[in-house]
């Protein structure tokens, strides 16, 4: 299973979730609520899923309110990630390997 990095980023007054992907990364805003992007999210990662597990892995020692929403929001994905990738095996639905 392969492990991506997830860290929180920064800008002006925003913060982000940053989730690391080979092909680039994803942001979801910490500080605003935009359920159509978090979906725009998911929908994104559901695709790389079917090439294969993986998780996230956050690693932040800081001890503020973002740290603590971002480690609980990466141990439920990863969980939501490791269902989801079983039932597209179970149902055939991954990505031919090459």
């Amino acid at each position: 299973m392969e492990i991506h990095k997830a860290e929180i980023v920064t800008r002006g007054d925003n913060k982000f979730l940053v989730l690391n992907l080979d092909e680039g990364s994803l942001e979801i805003s910490l500080t605003e609520d935009d359920p159509k992007k978090v979906k725009s999210v998911f929908n994104k990662l559901l695709k790389y899923l079917k090439n294969g597990p993986f998780n996230f892995e956050f690693q932040d020692e800081a001890n503020d309110l973002y740290v603590h929403i971002s480690k609980e929001y990466i141990t439920q994905l990863n969980q939501e990630l490791t269902s989801v990738y079983d039932e597209l095996e179970h149902y055939n639905l991954l990505n031919e390997e090459e």
